[in-house]
């Protein structure tokens, strides 16, 4: 069973959201026979490559709101972090364009690689409040979850992996996806939004149940058997 999550790298609700999808995994037990696969999606895309800035001010600046009443915001927003378990310091934080960022996903899942490089982003994003968006960055996280950093370097230099990129993008607006984290299993169920552990695991016991269906039998009757026949 395939289970897609579009999400992107500074989304905080996508971090909440992969914690509690961990959560209903490890109560699915058929977990082993789940595969992850992390998909690209941008929530500004219109930020200049390379602009790195401050998030309180942009998002306020984005949503018509004070500075104060943002600050609120992200607040409670840390503190629903830290019921997962995930340290938050969303007003003094920054942002930027996560284009470079994905296609060091990518890169990471052709070596088999790309939760422990989610994570390792995720967690430099949010709790270690480093860039992740320059490509020297990026070499350095990558190497940290065992990538090669020359070929790290050398990938974000050529962009091979843009395409892939795009068409994840593209893939969420086709199967309507508005805002993420978007769970999809096998391309029939989706879940939106970072869904508390219960509704993520009602997810997957659903599809698991509907594409693995167990034999109902109704109480024996005549028949033959090893020791022969009944009458």
């Amino acid at each position: 069973m395939k289970v897609e999550i579009w999400s992107d790298v500074v989304c905080p609700w996508c971090y909440i959201g992969k914690r509690r999808f961990e959560t209903a995994l490890s109560r699915f037990e058929h977990a082993d026979d789940v595969e992850v696969v992390w998909r690209s999606f941008q929530l500004d895309p219109s930020v200049a490559e390379g602009d790195v800035h401050p998030t309180l001010p942009a998002l306020a600046a984005k949503y018509g709101r004070s500075e104060d009443e943002m600050r609120t915001q992200m607040t409670q927003l840390d503190a629903l972090a830290a019921e997962e378990g995930l340290d938050y310091d969303l007003a003094n934080g920054v942002s930027g364009n996560t284009l470079l960022a994905h296609q060091l996903l990518h890169l990471a899942a052709e070596h088999g690689r790309q939760d422990a490089a989610k994570e390792r982003l995720l967690h430099a994003h949010f709790e270690e409040r480093r860039s992740v968006f320059e490509v020297d960055a990026l070499v350095e996280l990558g190497t940290e979850v065992g990538l090669d950093g020359d070929e790290v370097r050398a990938a974000l230099t050529d962009r091979r992996h843009l395409p892939a990129v795009q068409d994840d993008i593209a893939t969420a607006r086709a199967l309507g996806a508005t805002g993420v984290p978007f769970f999809v299993v096998d391309r029939t169920y989706g879940a939106s939004g970072a869904q508390p552990p219960e509704q993520l695991l009602a997810v997957l016991e659903r599809a698991w149940a509907d594409t693995h269906p167990v034999l109902t039998t109704v109480p024996p009757a005549q028949g033959c058997t090893d020791d022969g026949c009944t009458v």
